[in-house]
């Protein structure tokens, strides 16, 4: 199996794949450098599965390394977080699908229309689905931990979930049942993930990437 290491160096963070006549795929235009014999490959999709992945706001192409040596991954202030597929499918959150073996099925999930609207993603919303067997990397702003749920239901206020498994069920709902409620409570959407299942969850960010969200929306001079 490949290698994946996450490296932490200077306050970024990039991962470093080490193959031995093994294939990854990673995220269009994620590539630093590279060391061996390793050959880059990106396949053109149909146009079908391209439209999706664009409406997906994901990467058209997902571009191949196949051969035997270092390929490295460029830096982030974000960090990663590896796992393994054991034959479960995972739905993960948009911008999150950084790197994978290329053991591993990439494919699209669509969400229901209404839990599409409510969420605020428009009339259609697409998220990258994994399977198979095999590591897969996620790009995380803050550290990850895996909740189990077993007939039972998380809420979230935002997009704090990286990725579930297939079987939790995910919707939104409204804050409060009354409009007082609601104004009073300060929130407006919750995210709701309920069913029996794993989700990896990041619940805070990192320091260094709330500098930089403070920075963007110049509460910092």
């Amino acid at each position: 199996m490949a290698r994946f290491e996450v490296i932490d160096h200077e306050g970024v963070s990039f991962l470093k794949v080490t193959l031995d006549k093994e294939t990854i795929r990673a995220e269009r235009g994620a590539l630093c450098y590279l060391f061996g014999d390793i050959e880059v490959d990106a396949k053109v999709p149909s146009v079908g599965r391209a439209i999706k992945r664009l409406l997906a706001h994901e990467s058209v192409i997902w571009p191949s390394y196949t051969g035997s040596g270092t390929v490295y991954l460029e830096s982030s202030l974000e960090s990663f977080h590896v796992f393994d597929l054991d034959d479960t499918a995972w739905i993960l959150n948009r911008g999150s699908y950084w790197a994978s073996e290329g053991s591993v099925e990439l494919g699209l999930h669509r969400e229901t229309l209404l839990t599409s609207y409510f969420g605020g993603e428009g009339l259609i919303e697409l998220h990258t689905k994994v399977s198979g067997r095999g590591k897969v990397v996620l790009r995380a702003w803050g550290p990850v931990e895996e909740v189990a749920l077993n007939d039972e239901q998380l809420v979230a206020d935002g997009r704090y979930v990286l990725a579930r498994t297939a079987d939790v069920r995910y919707r939104v709902k409204v804050a409060a049942r009354s409009v007082v409620a609601h104004w009073l409570s300060g929130e407006t959407r919750l995210r709701v993930y309920e069913g029996t299942g794993r989700l990896l969850l990041a619940s805070y960010p990192f320091w260094r990437t709330a500098l930089l969200d403070a920075i963007r929306k110049k509460r910092l001079p």
